[in-house]
């Protein structure tokens, strides 16, 4: 007999309940007890011979950091700049800490250069639980920094970087602004969050409403955050950890929230936006109807995905244009 389905698979529309039904048929075995090797090559994106963006130009780029080098990808918008240089994206992939690769967010990051006409660099930076926090964080201050060092050889505007990221990322793009505020740091000029894990504490309203959602369960998503602290740490979170734990967010770049209906992590992320927006961080929440975790980066495959690309990419030519209008105004 089949198993009924979860009463809030009723609020995800067409295109989320094919992807779900396909997943549910896929990933038979929950994450957690697969492991992180075994999850991993089950859920592996391969990159396609012919991607739904053409770009004139991708970069793979080894980015030196504390650790050795990593792998990047840097993404060059076809159209020509409006300036002598570029704005860009820092955009560091989700997937728990534990998974995630550059494949599996190439289509977005394409459809986010095209459209918005910033470079895109995507970091592939070191996984738990083989490297726990903080190697992820440290991978991407190392990266930005790079980044800034660099920019010109790229045609890029080193003061025009911004931090984004889904879900896992969404925490290091957030937890990275806290990381340079509180050092008095240059700060990116805007910060992208997409679905972010920004809280350890589990405790939120949908953490229970949809602890049985698509791709992402509440149980899975505690074991990927075990897997991301390492022995030992429990108790003892700072707030480049869980960002939620910050005392205050002022000061922090301007902010871009995305959220899904039906995830676990929704209402502790739009607790971040209001957070933010409170501490006087101008902010724009908003939340993606009858969708799931995950949706953001799945191009082609959800209506909602083009939609909130849309919103990226309104967000960073929102931001240039701001920083532009500030620039040539006189003192």
């Amino acid at each position: 007999m089949n198993k009924p389905l979860p009463p809030h698979w009723e609020r995800l529309d067409a295109d989320a309940q094919l992807a779900a039904q396909a997943i549910a048929a896929a990933l038979t075995t929950p994450v957690r007890e697969l492991g992180a090797r075994a999850a991993r090559e089950l859920l592996a994106s391969t990159p396609s011979d012919r991607p739904l963006t053409p770009l004139d130009r991708v970069d793979a780029v080894a980015v030196p950091t504390r650790a050795g080098e990593l792998r990047a990808r840097l993404y060059h918008p076809s159209s020509p700049p409006t300036e002598g240089l570029r704005p860009a994206l820092l955009y560091l992939h989700g997937g728990g800490f534990v998974l995630g690769t550059l494949d599996g967010v190439d289509e977005v990051c394409r459809a986010i250069a095209a459209r918005s006409g910033w470079a895109v660099l995507s970091l592939e930076y070191r996984l738990a639980p083989e490297h726990p926090y903080p190697a992820a964080l440290e991978d991407s201050l190392d990266t930005l920094t790079w980044l800034r060092e660099s920019a010109l050889d790229s045609g890029i505007d080193p003061d025009m970087i911004a931090v984004g990221g889904d879900s896992a990322g969404g925490n290091l793009a957030a937890a990275l602004c806290l990381h340079l505020r509180d050092r008095g740091l240059p700060l990116p000029v805007s910060q992208v969050l997409v679905y972010p894990a920004v809280d350890d504490r589990f405790t939120t309203p949908s953490w229970t409403r949809f602890a049985d959602a698509p791709l992402l369960t509440t149980a899975d998503a505690r074991w990927l955050w075990e897997q991301y602290i390492g022995p030992g740490r429990q108790g003892g979170i700072d707030q480049y950890a869980a960002p939620m734990k910050a005392t205050s967010l002022r000061g922090l770049p301007p902010a871009l929230v995305l959220t899904a209906e039906v995830d676990p992590l929704r209402d502790d992320a739009e607790a971040y936006a209001e957070r933010l927006r409170h501490d006087g961080v101008p902010t724009t929440s908003i939340r993606h109807s009858g969708v799931f975790h995950g949706f953001f980066t799945e191009v082609g495959v959800f209506a909602k995905t083009d939609a909130a690309i849309d919103d990226v990419v309104r967000h960073l030519r929102g931001t240039a244009a701001a920083r532009a209008t500030s620039t040539s105004t006189p003192c």
